[in-house]
């Protein structure tokens, strides 16, 4: 990289090379596998941009698990110190204040504003984009975190943000895995960084240049089927110049360990089921005849609520919606290679299984849990081992899976609904994390904001065994987290 910077934090090697790559480009692709930190090459290529006086203002568009990461870990985290970015979270829309806050900066701080990509499916959003983009574009940068979202040619807002990405002077795309069901998925997203960046002014000439299609027959209608592909080779060598694409197991630097978090957004009805159970904890703890098993069960019934359902005491099963299984299969969707998927829950891994087959095959997840015969047990971990397998994902209860068995193929953990135990997790974090070990590991925990998952995973990551607190204040403060 030809140019001076000073680093906040240090990057490895495979950063260097992408920002050396990427900075200056007006359009760019960091196809990076998840935990090879691309959000860090994103912010330091802000920075150099700011301090070379090419941009004031970037607009990053996130899905709503990863928007907030953005703002409140990754830009404090990264963005040097000599440099005061105004931050600004898109909610529900800018009011007034907010568009005069934003006008009133340029020229004067970096301003990043932070939105999450499902506002663009709305009239405000898409306004709101235009808008960003008329005043602010020609000294901004535009970036779309997890592209994947947008690989749908047809959808309204991949034409919203595609529309808007053409009044910003630079333009970036960053996901870990561009092509999640068929290489087509890569138009899109390289539309947005331009027009005929790939050599085609649409989406049908790319089609047929780069996929095998069959005339099918289905009663009165006819319709072109995608049935394989062709001339990959010369698509990739259009992809070289504007991208750098990175996998974990290439990043000889990385830490064995990666630890990241995928925020939820609670429902109205979560929200207000979770809050009636934690008041009625808070009151059992005033009572001198509360014993710990009892405000466990309290603590169990918060979290079965933020993974959609609950046991009555009659042990009736109450389900509803919730944001949890999307936020997990947009994860899905990213990684690459196999993952394990751990939840303290009976119901969680059946619903869990059963979701991950319904949208990505019905070969690709098995389960590892109390209903789970012994025969059965050893043949799941065995197809998952294998590398052949088109067995991707391995659901289970860390209680019941977490010890004795390897897992080495997985270099992704998410942990869907967490134990308070310290020892599980660490027992259910080592499953792949040991003897055979091919590549770093990424572990992501699925947190509802000011809920007890916050301080759980916090009590967890800092290795404090939670077991043993369940009486004390501990437990008394992520009670009285407010909703």
């Amino acid at each position: 990289m030809n140019v001076k910077y000073k680093y906040k934090t240090k990057p490895y090697e495979h950063q260097k090379e992408c920002l050396g790559k990427s900075w200056d480009k007006n359009m760019f692709a960091l196809f990076m596998e998840m935990g090879t930190g691309k959000s860090k090459v994103l912010i330091d290529n802000l920075a150099i941009l700011y301090e070379k006086d090419r941009i004031n203002f970037a607009l990053i568009i996130a899905p709503k698990g990863v928007y907030r990461n953005w703002s409140e870990i990754e830009i404090p985290t990264h963005m040097p110190d000599r440099i005061k970015p105004n931050i600004i979270v898109w909610k529900s829309g800018l009011t007034d204040k907010e568009k005069h806050s934003l006008r009133g900066s340029l020229g004067k701080d970096l301003t990043i504003l932070v939105m999450n990509i499902e506002a663009f499916s709305s009239i405000k959003g898409k306004k709101a984009g235009e808008w960003l983009s008329k005043v602010f574009g020609s000294k901004g940068l535009v970036v779309v975190d997890e592209s994947t979202m947008i690989k749908n040619h047809k959808a309204k807002r991949t034409k919203a943000l595609v529309s808007m990405s053409r009044n910003f002077r630079y333009r970036r795309i960053m996901t870990g895995s561009p092509v999640t069901n068929s290489p087509l998925d890569i138009f899109s997203q390289c539309e947005f960084l331009g027009d005929k960046v790939l050599g085609f002014d649409s989406y049908y000439p790319f089609q047929a240049r780069y996929s095998v299609m069959t005339r099918q027959h289905m009663g009165s209608v006819s319709f072109n089927k995608v049935v394989g592909y062709k001339n990959m080779n010369e698509l990739s060598s259009k992809l070289e110049p504007f991208s750098f694409r990175v996998l974990k197991k290439d990043c000889l630097d990385l830490p064995d360990k990666i630890y990241t978090s995928r925020y939820v957004t609670m429902t109205p009805q979560q929200k207000e089921m979770y809050e009636d159970i934690r008041k009625k904890a808070v009151l059992m703890l005033d009572d001198n005849l509360i014993t710990a098993p009892m405000i466990a069960t309290q603590l169990i019934r918060l979290q079965q609520i933020l993974s959609g359902h609950i046991r009555t005491d009659d042990g009736e099963l109450i389900t509803f919606d919730t944001q949890r299984m999307s936020s997990l299969l947009e994860i899905c969707n990213e990684v690459s290679g196999k993952a394990i998927i751990w939840s303290r829950f009976r119901y969680d891994i059946e619903n869990i299984t059963k979701n991950i087959n319904k949208n990505f095959g019905s070969e690709v997840a098995v389960s590892f849990y109390g209903d789970t015969s012994d025969n059965q047990r050893q043949d799941n971990i065995r197809r998952f081992q294998n590398p052949q397998s088109p067995i991707r994902f391995f659901i289970g209860n860390p209680q019941t899976a977490g010890r004795g068995i390897t897992l080495t193929e997985a270099n992704t953990v998410v942990y869907y609904a967490n134990d308070f135990n310290l020892d599980t997790r660490m027992q259910s974090e080592d499953r792949c994390h040991r003897i055979g070990l091919k590549n770093p590991v990424t572990y992501i925990d699925l947190i509802c904001d000011k809920t007890i998952d916050t301080k759980i995973v916090k009590s967890l990551r800092g290795k404090i065994n939670l077991s043993a607190k369940v009486l004390g204040e501990e437990v008394r403060e992520w009670l009285n987290l407010t909703t």
